[in-house]
């Protein structure tokens, strides 16, 4: 394949163990340990450029439709379903676990009400998730004094005294009790017990005006999650360049909470997730609801 056969996609994700994970076949590009990484996989013309930034960010992006490929959270989704189709691989659920609301001492909902709430982002599905709980215990956001904060600064902030609570997302769902946190409550327990039905946090999409070139590319991110499940020691050690206040164990820990079986397809149970979180979203009004209803992928040719 010459240089001149070869298109450049960008491929927004977050500097965490599992995006990375997911991504380190199509890495092609020096690593923070200094080794030079080259794709794992036939790109199919293709030549990938890592974006990394933190959600938050990438979907302020993505409402401006700025990159070809990027993670997005299904929160932020109804926003720029215009300009981008999910795809059917790529998600990030929690089944059962997700994102937490933790503290330095054991709150309820209730006691949330006026306190001082550090969030990752407006637009995260742990937000939404918060919203919708929220509500559930009759409060909305406005009971709650939020502020958003870089996801990596909320556990040692919410630690030091600065805020009250904490929103964590990534891989604070498994080292907060380091810093003397405790659990108020796990969101996506909270919604698989009530819904009977995964949390789907993050997921990726491609934009629409790449046309019928998305099947294909679908199909190199397929290929590239499949590529490191099967090489799993090896993606996890390319995954541990970003993975903070954790060894190897704890990194494939976290990462085989992340990407697993609904990676690879969100599955008719999965979409059924994704279109009655964003669905509950539009009903309280916190969402707009996604043109015509009904989400839609994009499959893998």
């Amino acid at each position: 394949m010459t240089t001149t056969d070869t298109q450049t996609l960008r491929i927004g994700h977050s500097p965490d163990p599992d995006d990375a994970f997911m991504w380190y076949p199509l890495a092609n590009f020096v690593g923070p340990d200094g080794k030079r990484y080259t794709p794992k996989i036939d790109t199919r013309g293709y030549e990938f450029v890592h974006v990394l930034e933190d959600i938050q960010s990438l979907n302020v992006r993505s409402a401006k439709g700025e990159l070809e490929i990027t993670a997005i959270s299904i929160h932020m989704y109804p926003y720029v379903a215009e300009k981008y189709a999910l795809t059917s691989c790529g998600s990030s659920m929690g089944d059962g676990y997700g994102p937490m609301i933790v503290a330095p001492r054991q709150l309820s909902a209730a006691d949330l009400k006026g306190k001082k709430l550090a969030i990752p982002g407006e637009r995260t599905t742990a937000w939404l998730a918060t919203q919708l709980w929220l509500k559930e215990h009759g409060l909305s956001r406005d009971d709650v004094r939020y502020e958003n904060v870089m996801f990596d600064q909320i556990i040692p902030r919410v630690a030091s005294g600065e805020f009250d609570a904490g929103l964590i997302i990534h891989e604070g769902q498994i080292t907060y009790q380091n810093n003397g946190l405790k659990l108020a409550v796990d969101l996506g327990n909270w919604w698989t017990a009530t819904r009977g039905l995964p949390l789907p946090l993050g997921g990726n999409c491609i934009r629409r005006d790449l046309g019928e070139k998305m099947p294909a590319v679908c199909r190199v991110l397929l290929d590239s999650i499949e590529y490191a499940l099967e090489h799993r020691e090896e993606a996890v050690t390319f995954a541990l360049n970003w993975a903070r206040d954790m060894g190897a164990d704890l990194a494939d820990e976290f990462v085989g909470m992340y990407v697993n079986q609904w990676t690879l397809d969100y599955g008719q149970r999965g979409r059924d997730a994704v279109q009655r979180l964003l669905s509950e979203g539009a009903a309280a009004g916190i969402v707009p609801s996604v043109p015509g209803g009904v989400v839609d992928f994009v499959d893998p040719v």
